[in-house]
């Protein structure tokens, strides 16, 4: 069994169509960070490691949308989850990565 990194943080968000923004679902640090991303791993939510937007993902109140400042993040980052998520064979990502087979 690890020990928890009392520093590490972890920030849950969800998108639903009818909301106009992303909301902060879960939020917590040490242990309770550690649940956070195994409850995401063993539901096969991508875990996306940036401790720059996960400090600042932090200051958003629970159950509160993200803050305008933070949409450009966001939004690249679903973009390039939903990318990585559709890719059906090896030349996808490759274009992805601007290669060629």
């Amino acid at each position: 069994m690890t020990t928890p990194n009392k520093r590490q943080m972890a920030v849950a968000l969800a998108y639903r169509s009818h909301d106009s923004a992303p909301t902060v679902v879960a939020q917590g640090r040490g242990m309770i960070a550690q649940a956070i991303i195994e409850r995401a791993k063993q539901h096969g939510v991508y875990v996306h490691e940036s401790k720059e937007l996960v400090g600042l993902l932090m200051q958003v109140e629970l159950d509160q949308h993200i803050p305008p400042q933070l949409y450009m993040a966001v939004a690249e980052l679903l973009a390039w989850l939903y990318r990585l998520e559709h890719l059906e064979t090896p030349a996808d990502l490759d274009a992805l990565k601007g290669k060629k087979r």
